[in-house]
């Protein structure tokens, strides 16, 4: 397996760690203070490497305007549909649910930039969505230990991913290092949350809490956005873009061990075959594109 690929791998295996991380911590913090704290914790340490590593250069105003409608989708609604999503439905089926962001890029490229749609990657949109309901199971099972809430919540994610990604393409295409665009997306969202406190210590939001799942999210943040953001860009540098896409959305495959290692129980043969459709799906939307 060749560099980009092993690196690839990695930033899968990050993400898969810090959906982990959240998941154990959003229990204990709640949707809002946990979304917050992650956000605010990404915007500090993406800031200082896009300063002392990367290099700072401010965007100009247009690329400001959409990194902030990125960060509006991607971040703000995005992150706290995110969390709710793991609350309800659990690490691994907001993993899943989120592989539905790439079916959701190319609807929106089609509809919103007139991209184009070939039939392999309608198959590839297939394939993903066959995994899901496998994964998830029969319908007649939604309801029962498994809330259509929840669902719903992960779908409205890999939605609101795709809208921010769209935002973000025309910013990263002209040339705009992706720690400084990271860092303004995320500073955004952080201001965001940051005002929204007063109005949640009054809804009895302001509550303490321990020092464990703080340092959980804080390292999720790390992992997840640091780590793994890292990771993909230097693969991104160096090998095929589809190939590496691909192995970086193996993520619904690559956190079922990390769930079978930390609950003890192996996850079930159709957890199984819908997390591996799901990443084939992808890997047909990539490689088609």
């Amino acid at each position: 397996m060749a560099v980009s690929e092993l690196l690839a791998v990695g930033s899968a295996g990050c993400t898969a760690g810090s959906i982990m991380l959240l998941g154990q911590a959003s229990g204990k913090l709640g949707v809002y203070r946990s979304a917050r704290l992650q956000l605010g914790s990404a915007f500090v340490m993406t800031a200082l490497i896009a300063v002392l590593v990367t290099g700072w250069k401010t965007p100009e105003p247009w690329q400001i305007g959409f990194l902030g409608a990125s960060s509006f989708f991607g971040m703000v609604v995005g992150n706290l549909a995110y969390n709710a999503t793991i609350l309800s439905v659990g690490p691994r089926l907001t993993a899943l649910l989120f592989s539905l962001t790439s079916p959701f890029s190319l609807v929106l490229g089609y509809l919103l930039l007139g991209e184009t749609i070939t039939l392999w990657q309608l198959l590839g949109v297939a394939t993903v969505l066959v995994g899901i309901v496998l994964a998830v199971g029969p319908v007649r099972g939604v309801g029962k230990g498994l809330p259509l809430t929840g669902l719903g919540l992960g779908v409205l994610t890999a939605l609101v991913q795709a809208l921010g990604m769209l935002c973000a393409r025309p910013v990263m295409a002209s040339g705009v290092a992706p720690f400084v665009a990271t860092t303004v997306r995320a500073g955004f969202a952080a201001a965001v949350f940051i005002g929204m406190t007063p109005v949640m210590w009054r809804r009895g939001g302001g509550e303490t809490v321990g020092l464990v799942p703080v340092l959980q999210v804080s390292a999720s943040s790390f992992l997840g956005i640091v780590v793994g953001m890292s990771l993909m860009m230097a693969a991104l540098a160096q090998g095929h873009v589809g190939l590496v896409t691909t192995l970086a959305a193996t993520v619904p495959v690559v956190i079922l061990p990390m769930i079978w290692i930390v609950t003890g129980k192996a996850p079930a043969p159709m957890a199984w075959a819908g997390a591996l459709l799901s990443a084939i799906g992808t890997a047909v939307i990539s490689l088609a594109g």
